[in-house]
């Protein structure tokens, strides 16, 4: 938002684009979660182009993200985050879209500094390298601290009028937004994307193990934002909704897989990913009634609808919270 506006500033002409993922916090567990009812119902990327006045595009590069996450050259972060191969890609589906439609060079909003893996002195120059964006690509945040780039030299953009942010403290940033008059903004310290969510990535880690492989589709990696996971056995889990938002969300999914509910007590919608025997039912079962309003109770009575669209119910105790191993919740 600000390496935008201090590009309109100068009277450049400045278009967005927004990379979708599949791995965005905002737009789903926002909506979907009664916890995050008060936080806006928005795209930033849509809303920031609003207020900034310039034309957003939209692209969809979920398939060939998948390369990145499962594969990155040069590695995780602290959790699965393929933050420098991100970035690289990123700048590169920038650089690919700036030649097919005839503009002259990206900027980003890049601080040196601020990120430990992609934003470092020595990493923001692979960037530009390996994404061919070269001296193309333009940081306006931290550009009078970096090598003047092709815009700069070629006198398209004022490097004087170009700013020198460094590190992870955002309060100049936010001063800028302020002088700008700035003041509703998405979080200035990230955390918009699950791959730094460690309850996430523990999700997804498991998920690849159970699976014998690193793949994965969006279906998988939308229910890993939703629910309460619990692996009791090795070859099944559970998907156990905590609230009406994700019971509605749950239910979306609910001919894919084995599906269990209370019909005795109000309780939640739970999801079983695997196969099931019998035994593993009944567990099932105990489970869904431990989360629900039931859960006091001597009998709860539980349906169960099979993948194959079969259905039954089960009058079972539920389990107490000390017959519930820690290890089981992912």
């Amino acid at each position: 938002m600000l390496a935008a506006k201090v590009m309109l500033e100068q009277g450049i002409h400045v278009e967005g684009i927004n990379f979708y993922t599949g791995f965005c916090v905002e737009g789903h567990t926002h909506a979907i979660r009664r916890e995050h009812r008060d936080k806006p119902k928005r795209n930033n990327a849509l809303w920031v182009a609003e207020q900034l006045g310039i034309k957003l595009h939209i692209v969809d590069v979920i398939e060939e993200y998948k390369d990145v996450v499962i594969n990155p050259k040069h590695g995780y972060g602290s959790y699965l985050n393929p933050c420098l191969d991100c970035k690289g890609f990123m700048v590169r589906k920038a650089r690919e879209w700036m030649e097919q439609h005839g503009f002259d060079f990206i900027i980003t909003g890049e601080v040196v500094g601020q990120r430990p893996m992609s934003q470092r002195r020595d990493t923001m120059p692979v960037v530009a390298r390996e994404s061919g964006a070269f001296d193309r690509l333009l940081r306006p945040l931290s550009a009078r601290l970096l090598p003047p780039t092709l815009p700069e030299r070629e006198g398209w953009v004022d490097r004087e009028k170009l700013l020198n942010f460094s590190g992870r403290n955002r309060k100049p940033q936010m001063a800028l937004a302020a002088a700008y008059g700035m003041h509703d903004y998405a979080q200035p310290a990230g955390g918009c994307c699950f791959l730094v969510n460690p309850h996430y990535t523990h999700k997804l880690a498991d998920l690849w193990q159970t699976r014998g492989e690193k793949r994965y589709d969006f279906d998988d990696i939308m229910l890993l934002k939703v629910g309460r996971h619990l692996r009791p056995r090795r070859h099944f889990k559970l998907i156990v909704a905590r609230d009406e938002g994700e019971n509605q969300f749950l239910h979306g999914y609910r001919r894919q897989f084995t599906h269990l509910y209370a019909t005795s007590h109000v309780g939640p919608l739970v999801l079983a990913v695997g196969t099931l025997a019998d035994e593993d039912m009944v567990l099932a079962a105990r489970l869904t009634a431990r989360f629900g309003k039931g859960r006091e109770a001597a009998q709860v009575r539980i349906a169960i609808t099979t993948q194959a669209g079969e259905t039954c119910e089960l009058d079972v105790e539920p389990l107490g919270a000390d017959e519930i191993p820690s290890d089981w919740y992912l």
